[in-house]
């Protein structure tokens, strides 16, 4: 009798194998001719900038934008298996998704405040 754990095991190694030979392999065939401009930072064909004075902080804009993708994505998540099982929660999953949506509705209302809804 085996381990029912040594297919899993297998199947880790042969992804570590994968993965590392991946690697390997670019490194080991991969074209060796560098040049200044393969070497610089590539920012959508513009030179890059030198950092801000102040230590290159990002704007509040970057993370508002991110905060958004996070609050829907986190309020579609947990929405819809409750959606599939709507009937079966009852009143308890009303109650307790109306209480996620009262949480979900503070980062969203601070963001709206903060202009994270206003494209410039």
């Amino acid at each position: 009798m085996t381990n029912p754990y040594v297919p899993l095991l297998f199947l880790m190694g042969v992804a570590a194998v994968l993965a590392l030979g991946g690697v390997g392999a670019s490194a080991i065939l991969g074209p060796k001719r560098y040049n200044r401009a393969k070497l610089d930072a590539y920012e959508c064909g513009i030179e890059p900038t030198p950092h801000a004075v102040g230590g290159g902080r990002f704007p509040i804009k970057y993370y508002l934008v991110a905060m958004t993708f996070i609050i829907f994505d986190i309020e579609v998540v947990f929405l819809y298996p409750w959606a599939v099982n709507f009937t079966e929660l009852a009143t308890f999953g009303l109650v307790a998704m109306l209480g996620f949506l009262a949480l979900i509705t503070v980062p969203f209302v601070y963001e709206w405040r903060r202009g994270g809804f206003e494209w410039d």
